[in-house]
């Protein structure tokens, strides 16, 4: 199969893809005349080439669970956690109902061209049947989607007596992220004791780890700076990320300058969830009410690896999200200032070869000649055109296949003024 006549993303001039296979041949500036009756060639007049969408933070278990048993009526973190540990008390789920509803939310994800997911996963249910259920979801979509799962202990590692055997045991069960909440713990000292608990078994077991990491308007909640530092002594920032990181917008710049020396020697990364956390955020301030951001602009542009996700799709932390990141990445410009425009025609990095990093999948992404044949291409032919009218995936290509075609929207203007 040929591709035609495409932009890359991030480069100039129009090129040809040859796949061959599963693989991509060769890319070479498009100077050869074709006819239309060579058999496989798609010509993508100057349409946009890229890497699959990658989606860094979603919670698969909890997709579309929103308003049972109660809707989230402060919009809080907090109260979300209570809803969710209400939900299990009156909702008696099998293993299938949790699969079905993540087929439903990954289904959502294909079709806007994500094939690299990291979802988190509950492992406080001592059944840790979420667990098992995204362990098998994650065995039977390998042919369209790479699934990273977070063993999440969501109501705390020391809330309950058992939290951390449960995250050993999710762990030896396949779980290949160690995740944690250190600002959800009952204490500031029990917070520290789960980063460094983390880090422990992410050493031990070698795994990745991803904290929920001050997810909070609180600007003495600093677990960032454990995580960080720990991962600094340890070595393996590179294997670490921040989620959320909200407090950071409280922090004052005397303090955040000191932070961010070490943040770069750790060379940890972050998830930024803009639509999420904005909804989320600022719920128990008067005006001004703060929004809750982590400082994206700030630590992009200190060379620190951040990238752009979901969070959820209609759960009890937030009741909207269909799959799709491009408006997250819309969001995100506009609450972080970042609006000027090299930030706009690089900001499909954010949910692109930023989250391959944070994932650890970089090695082997891109669309580069040897690579597999996993891309995608997006409905604009400029990077900037592509950002301001959120372009759609035309056709999302796994193993030099087509898992997603999208006809464009076509529309007619019965409009005499123009004519």
């Amino acid at each position: 199969m040929l591709l035609k006549n495409a932009k890359l993303y991030g480069q100039e001039g129009k090129w040809n893809i040859e796949i061959q296979s599963d693989h991509i041949k060769t890319i070479t500036p498009d100077t050869k005349n074709y006819t239309a009756d060579d058999a496989h060639i798609i010509d993508l007049s100057g349409k946009i080439v890229l890497p699959p969408y990658v989606e860094p933070h979603i919670h698969l278990d909890y997709a579309l669970t929103a308003g049972t048993p109660r809707w989230n009526q402060s919009g809080s973190v907090f109260e979300g956690i209570e809803i969710w540990s209400e939900r299990k008390q009156v909702v008696n789920e099998t293993k299938e109902d949790i699969k079905k509803r993540a087929f439903q939310a990954i289904k959502m994800q294909l079709k806007h061209g994500i094939q690299h997911v990291r979802t988190h996963v509950d492992v406080s249910d001592p059944t840790l049947k979420g667990l098992e259920a995204l362990l098998e979801v994650k065995e039977e979509i390998k042919p369209w989607m790479d699934l990273q799962i977070v063993a999440l202990p969501q109501e705390g590692l020391y809330t309950k007596p058992n939290g951390e055997e449960l995250l050993v045991k999710a762990l030896e069960m396949g779980a290949d992220v160690v995740g944690g909440i250190p600002h959800y713990e009952l204490t500031r000292e029990d917070g520290v004791r789960s980063v460094l608990k983390a880090l422990e078994l992410a050493d031990k077991y070698d795994k990745l780890v991803d904290i929920h990491c001050d997810e909070i308007d609180d600007d003495q909640s600093r677990y960032l700076e454990v995580l960080a530092g720990e991962s600094l002594k340890m070595g393996i920032g590179h294997r670490v990320t921040a989620s959320h990181t909200t407090a950071m917008a409280s922090y004052s710049n005397a303090y955040t300058y000191k932070l961010f020396q070490t943040l770069k020697k750790a060379n940890i990364n972050f998830v930024a969830l803009p639509k999420a956390n904005l909804h989320l955020q600022g719920r128990f301030d008067n005006h001004p009410i703060r929004r809750g951001l982590t400082r994206v602009k700030e630590l992009s542009d200190s060379g620190i690896n951040v990238c752009f996700g979901l969070d959820s799709i209609m759960d009890p932390w937030y009741p909207l999200g269909n799959g799709n990141l491009m408006p997250v990445v819309d969001v995100g410009l506009h609450a972080c200032h970042m609006t000027d425009y090299d930030h706009i025609v690089t900001a499909l990095d954010l949910i692109t070869t930023n989250g391959a990093k944070a994932l650890s999948i970089e090695k082997d992404y891109g669309v580069k000649e040897g690579n597999k044949a996993n891309l995608i291409v997006i409905d604009s032919d400029s990077e900037y055109e592509a950002i301001r009218t959120q372009a759609p995936v035309l056709y999302s290509i796994r193993n030099g296949g087509f898992i997603v075609e999208t006809k464009p929207a076509e529309t007619t203007m019965n409009v005499n003024i123009f004519s």
